[in-house]
């Protein structure tokens, strides 16, 4: 018996037979898969390499230069900038040693210390402290020119002043001068820590306590009025908010232990005070009746409150500029 002929479904004619699947995506262009061909490990790799040291050369680029080597043959005294500068001083602002009165003990303990670490032995950090206008920072600067006096230029010490508020800049100071031909004293002038002040800590580190320690070409001077460099209310603040208030205050006051040599300024009496002002007048060549001079210098000191080698140099220059006289040696 004859098969009847299929309908389609629609009822008009035979079906049509089905397309084959790479027909139909032929007909259909926008059925065509969209995604991106998936790149290999190997190249994926290749490129995370490339841009991990692209990076890296911009973070070099951008970082801290490295220290450069300084020659220290313009100058016998620089001062530190933060920056990593050191400027030249062609002349430093000081007085000569022998004009310093008072002061002599003080005087001939640094000048022996200072000695010996310019010859290359063993020397102390130092304090000065005490009164305020007693010649502390004119000791550090006229004993460094004394030594160098007599120096060939090789063997001549240098002095690098260092500013309070630079203090932590101070371990790259150390860095820089760690490798140099040259013994330097760094001097730190009018030392002192107040409120929550914690930058002494940079200081302690160079002192003694770190680990590279402070160079054997570089030696410490500083000057304060105070011989724990702290002040009696921050020292008393320490004590009263502290678990272990001992504990706090030794933290504190242990900065002043680290330097090895304390030499004490205190006031001068009335002699020593003519002293002075006679030596500055017989230095400068200025001719003033004795029994006059005293009277005037006396006169001085009574109205600033105050007997000292600043205020003796100020009446000499009150002096001297009423005289007309150049406060020029002789």
């Amino acid at each position: 018996m004859p098969k009847k002929p299929s309908k389609s479904p629609a009822g008009k004619g035979p079906r049509a037979p089905a397309l084959k699947p790479a027909l139909v995506a032929a007909k259909r262009p926008n059925a065509v898969s969209k995604a991106a061909p998936q790149a290999s490990p190997e190249l994926s790799q290749e490129r995370i390499a490339r841009a991990l040291e692209t990076i890296a050369t911009h973070l070099a680029a951008q970082g801290k230069p490295a220290i450069e080597r300084e020659s220290f043959e313009k100058a016998d005294a620089y001062v530190w900038h933060p920056d990593g500068r050191l400027a030249a001083v062609p002349r430093v602002s000081r007085v000569e040693l022998f004009l310093l009165k008072g002061v002599d003990r003080m005087r001939d303990i640094l000048m022996e210390n200072t000695e010996r670490f310019a010859n290359g032995l063993p020397a102390n950090n130092a304090l000065l402290w005490g009164a305020r206008g007693m010649g502390k920072s004119s000791l550090v600067k006229a004993a460094h020119a004394s030594i160098n006096a007599d120096r060939k230029p090789a063997d001549r010490l240098k002095l690098i002043e260092i500013h309070r508020e630079d203090i932590e800049t101070l371990p790259t100071l150390m860095e820089k001068l760690r490798d140099a031909d040259f013994n330097f004293i760094v001097f730190i002038d009018d030392l002192s820590f107040d409120g929550n002040d914690a930058s002494y800590k940079s200081l302690k580190a160079v002192l003694e306590g770190g680990i590279e320690g402070r160079p054997e070409n570089v030696i410490l001077y500083a000057t304060s009025n105070r011989r724990h460099l702290l002040a009696r209310d921050m020292i008393e603040n320490e004590r009263s908010t502290a678990i272990n208030p001992g504990e706090a205050v030794e933290e504190k006051v242990s900065l002043s232990d680290r330097f090895g040599l304390w030499l004490g300024f205190h006031r001068c009496s009335q002699d020593e005070y003519l002293a002075m002002v006679r030596g500055y007048c017989s230095h400068f060549g200025i001719k003033v009746d004795d029994e006059a001079l005293e009277r005037e210098a006396l006169e001085w000191s009574t109205t600033r409150g105050s007997r000292s080698g600043r205020v003796a140099w100020q009446f000499v220059q009150e002096l001297a500029g009423r005289l007309g006289v150049k406060l020029a040696a002789k």
